[in-house]
């Protein structure tokens, strides 16, 4: 499956969609396949400020726990809810109906660091 050609990929395969201001934020289909069945999603509220490169939440699996990184500067806005429910959304829709967070961004240097779809899935086949 070829990664979505909408946004960037960072260095530690979270993805970053931005549309003017806002960005959304998730995990790759590569890094979900690595960390098997995900069993627990807890990122940080509505309201928390973060600088590229912050960890703004975790994933649980039953292989290990990862850290969420974001490479944008902002304010997170919104935790995907349906993750509390069911984790297993970022296995079964990575690129859609399991993204993690949406933030307002204030700075997008930090995304500088982050790579294509092309280049992506040419690292991680």
């Amino acid at each position: 499956m070829s990664s979505p050609t909408d946004r960037v990929y960072s260095p530690s395969h979270e993805w970053h969609k931005v549309e003017g201001d806002t960005l959304t934020l998730g995990l790759t289909r590569f890094a979900v396949d690595q960390l098997t069945d995900v069993t627990y999603v807890e990122m940080k509220k509505p309201g928390f400020k973060f600088k590229s490169g912050d960890i703004v939440g975790e994933v649980e699996s039953v292989k290990t726990t990862s850290d969420i990184y974001c490479f944008a500067t902002g304010e997170v806005t919104a935790v995907n809810a349906a993750l509390g429910d069911n984790p297993g959304l970022l296995n079964s829709d990575p690129y859609g109906a399991g993204w993690l967070i949406k933030a307002k961004i204030t700075d997008k240097a930090g995304l500088e660091k982050c790579i294509d779809a092309k280049a992506y899935d040419q690292q991680h086949p």
